[in-house]
């Protein structure tokens, strides 16, 4: 499915949050710059464009992953093109099975791919041993609002008029769809928070951005 959306992955995700995907990453970036970490790993990286912002951290390597070839392509033609591959390198490597020696990474991140892990407690046992311990591991994610009216409102776009906008512009039947119903069925707010620390991360919390659109998840190993 990612691998179909793939040349049209940057432009739906902007235009789909109207820009405010833009904002939830730098306060991501904000959260992680507190840690200051040297080596982050980022999974579920797709094109690149988390990768891209993580480098605002002052990190001096990300590792990007991602299990869609044709995602990671066309992330390392945008990184070539910015002169980051340095800095930044994209790997094909399954979130759920990584290949990284344990305590490797000051910090992992996953930004809006959680979610589609097929087994969501082995995912975060794989990223609880690839954090160094005192690592930070972040996890940017849909959710859905908290109060009731925003919520309606909200729902109405997000379930109808979303996919439809979506199946336009990508020219893909399933992939916009399956986007609200993977949100729907995801464990949000302090659910997510106990799987968290059911994986053993401890100072767990987590920030709802934008009437609750979106969270930020963070926990300590």
């Amino acid at each position: 499915m990612f691998d179909d959306i793939a040349d049209k992955y940057d432009f739906m995700n902007h235009v789909l949050s109207f820009g405010i995907d833009k904002f939830w990453r730098k306060r991501l970036v904000k959260e992680l710059r507190r840690y200051k970490p040297k080596k982050i790993l980022d999974i579920a990286t797709g094109t690149g464009d988390s990768a891209i912002v993580l480098l605002q951290t002052d990190a001096e390597k990300i590792i990007g992953v991602d299990i869609s070839k044709k995602m990671l392509a066309r992330g390392k033609e945008k990184i070539r093109k910015k002169k980051l591959s340095g800095k930044i390198e994209l790997m094909h490597c399954d979130g759920e099975s990584l290949k990284f020696k344990n305590n490797t990474f000051d910090a992992v991140n996953v930004s809006f791919g959680v979610r589609n892990f097929e087994n969501l407690d082995k995912g975060l046992s794989e990223i609880y041993q690839a954090v160094k311990p005192d690592g930070i591991a972040t996890i940017l994610e849909f959710s859905m609002p908290g109060n009731f009216m925003i919520r309606q409102i909200y729902s109405i776009y997000f379930f109808h008029i979303l996919p439809l906008v979506g199946r336009f512009f990508s020219q893909n039947k399933y992939a916009y769809s399956y986007l609200p119903q993977s949100v729907k069925a995801f464990p949000k707010g302090n659910q997510f928070v106990q799987r968290l620390q059911n994986a053993g991360f401890r100072q767990t919390r987590h920030i709802p951005l934008t009437f609750g659109i979106a969270e930020i998840y963070i926990g300590i190993k």
